[in-house]
């Protein structure tokens, strides 16, 4: 059977953690949701400059806008909102089909906004305009400021996906604006039921930092190593569940809204030493989406062993949290590491990006 026909079966769901025209023409996209497996798309500006500056698809458009009196952002967004369109357009099905739980595509706002909350939802209003489309999420960074910005455009209706989350707290400031938002929403006589939001918990990235850690310390460390990132999310599952699913959430969700579900990012494997699948396999759970990159996906389609995960071992998760506060290293601190050197990154790659539609 079909691995990710499996993982939907046990509740989650498989979104692609990319996007182009290649994948779009071709047709590479539309085959693999209708093979039943892909239920989701997320973009990020890293995909976006890959995707230009490979892509053949590309040149006609970009020469016809490069004629035109545009800045370069505008230039990169008439590229790149067609295709968003596009792939929400092939997940209408899906999405309608789930009832609004399934068949979303994200959008990032540009990551220069990302301490200006209110350019931030003036941003993410305009670009949910500009695609037209209910199963678009748009792209926020989870800094203070972006924060902000998620519980005001919640407030507003627009369905949002936060990215760059790193720690536990970082999820549970997250979840506290989202549940602020729908508050807000219910109070205007908003749709609460429109309303999708994913967080999504950024993991190889944090085994990468802590790692490097454990190496430092040495000695019963070493034992650590390649199990933080994977605690980490099966810990944010169950403040998922506690908050979701407990009676501070009761009454919201009667009158139609629904979870903040946790989203594992950042999941393909950087240590070669470690699975291909080590945030994959061990955190399989219903109402939780699993974004992939390519040769992530691939790997689940060749060998992957699905069974439910994510809400087993979760006392060794625990235990893992521990050991980390006994040998003196802050996750907070780690989180906000983390979020600075991937605001920086998603920087430089829309830097590169505009130079390319300047």
């Amino acid at each position: 059977m079909n691995p990710l026909l499996q993982v939907r079966d046990e509740g989650q769901q498989i979104w692609l953690d990319n996007l182009s025209r290649m994948l779009l023409n071709e047709g590479h996209l539309e085959r693999m949701i209708a093979e039943g497996g892909v239920v989701g798309v997320t973009t990020n500006p890293a995909i976006f400059h890959k995707a230009i500056a490979g892509g053949h698809y590309y040149e006609d458009d970009l020469g016809a806008l490069k004629k035109q009196p545009l800045d370069a952002e505008t230039r990169y967004e008439k590229l790149v909102v067609p295709d968003v369109r596009r792939a929400c357009d092939l997940l209408r099905p899906t999405h309608e089909r789930t009832a609004g739980n399934a068949g979303y595509v994200s959008l990032e706002v540009s990551p220069a906004l990302a301490h200006d909350a209110a350019a931030t939802v003036a941003a993410g209003v305009r670009l949910k305009a500009a695609v037209g489309r209910d199963n678009l999420l748009i792209k926020v960074p989870a800094t203070p400021a972006g924060i902000e910005a998620v519980e005001q455009l919640i407030a507003h209706g627009v369905s949002v996906n936060v990215t760059l989350m790193f720690s536990l707290a970082h999820a549970d400031a997250v979840a506290q604006a989202y549940v602020r938002g729908l508050e807000r929403l219910q109070q205007t006589g908003g749709d609460l039921q429109r309303v999708m939001s994913v967080a999504s918990l950024f993991l190889s990235r944090v085994d990468t930092l802590i790692d490097k850690q454990f190496d430092e310390l040495g000695g019963d460390a070493l034992a650590l190593r390649g199990k933080t990132a994977v605690a980490m999310a099966k810990l944010a599952y169950q403040h998922y569940l506690e908050r979701f699913h407990g009676s501070s959430f009761a009454a919201l969700a009667a009158a139609g809204a629904r979870p903040q579900y946790m989203l594992w990012a950042s999941t393909g494997t950087k240590n070669p030493a470690y699975s291909d699948l080590l945030y994959v396999e061990p955190l399989i759970g219903a109402e939780t989406v699993n974004t992939l990159p390519d040769a992530t996906l691939a790997a689940l389609l060749d060998h992957g062993k699905v069974r439910r995960s994510l809400d087993r071992d979760v006392d060794e998760a625990r235990a893992q949290f521990t050991a980390l506060a006994a040998l003196g290293i802050d996750m907070d601190a780690a989180g906000r590491r983390l979020q600075e050197e991937g605001l920086a990154q998603f920087e430089d790659a829309f830097a590169a990006l505009l130079k390319l539609t300047a």
